[in-house]
């Protein structure tokens, strides 16, 4: 009986189970894919390379040398000619002449650390009367202390240091002859080539005047930058007047330059006071 039953339980069940026709809707979008996928047309051979293309160049000029050469780009391989916007941000020249105003003003103050007391140049500069005749065989022959001897600043004590024990009368004598009031000792048997002199203790005039030195040598470095600042700004009004650079890259590169004078005027101010105090406390 319940094989007999079984047709017809199936005719029951089986409607459920017959994929219906919705499913042949379902059926022509993958037929659709399938055959996209093997058009020719829409697919990607196996033998086509990849494309490449090249790289963004930067923009010339001496503004992105840097960046060029910066890990993040690649290097400028022909520059080219500097744009106006490149020279307005240029400021290797005002720097490097404010730069050579500070290492003078350095310098000029180095020789003034006596606080009055005589310089190793002067006595260098003094002249030596050799006991040896000339070529022409009359008189002696006379030459610069710097020529035969080297003078050490030992403190108070210049070393003057003879290339021959033959020089150490006529160095001593050519010291002792000058109008600095100058002593020079005798040679010490350790150092049988090496006059000491003593220096004179400055006076309250002496340092005075170096005090006022160092204020004249630091408005001539002030100078020497502000006549940088005002080539540098020669340059930037040229080329607002030609209309070669725009009024906010101008603008820019003003703010600019005025941030490096002004280091450069702080910088001389810093160097002179300290080189006043060293001074005073002589």
């Amino acid at each position: 009986m319940a094989f007999s039953n079984l047709p017809r339980v199936a005719s029951r069940i089986s409607p459920q189970y017959i994929i219906p026709r919705t499913a042949r809707a379902i059926a022509p979008p993958c037929h659709n894919f399938i055959a996209q996928t093997r058009n020719p047309q829409t697919s990607f051979p196996s033998h086509q390379p990849f494309s490449t293309s090249s790289f963004l160049q930067k923009k010339a000029g001496k503004a992105n040398k840097a960046n060029a050469r910066s890990d993040s780009s690649p290097p400028v391989s022909n520059p080219g000619p500097s744009t106006s916007t490149d020279d307005a941000f240029d400021f290797e020249t005002l720097e490097s002449q404010i730069l050579k105003a500070i290492e003078k003003l350095t310098h000029d103050l180095a020789q003034l650390r006596g606080g009055g007391r005589l310089r190793p140049e002067v006595v260098e500069n003094l002249t030596v009367h050799l006991g040896t005749a000339g070529k022409d065989g009359k008189g002696k022959e006379s030459v610069k202390l710097r020529d035969i001897a080297q003078v050490i600043p030992r403190g108070k004590v210049l070393n003057v240091v003879c290339g021959e024990a033959e020089h150490i009368k006529p160095v001593s004598s050519a010291i002792a002859a000058s109008n600095h009031s100058l002593t020079p000792l005798a040679p010490e048997s350790s150092n049988p080539l090496t006059i000491q002199v003593p220096l004179p203790p400055p006076t309250g005039d002496s340092r005075r005047q170096a005090i006022d030195t160092a204020t004249r040598l630091s408005m001539e470095a002030d100078r020497s930058i502000q006549a940088a600042r005002q080539t540098h700004n020669k340059n930037l009004r040229k080329m607002s007047l030609d209309r070669t650079i725009l009024p906010d890259d101008l603008q820019k590169a003003s703010r600019k330059m005025q941030e490096v004078v002004k280091r450069g005027h702080t910088e001389v101010k810093r160097i002179t006071e300290g080189a006043k105090k060293v001074l005073e406390a002589l």
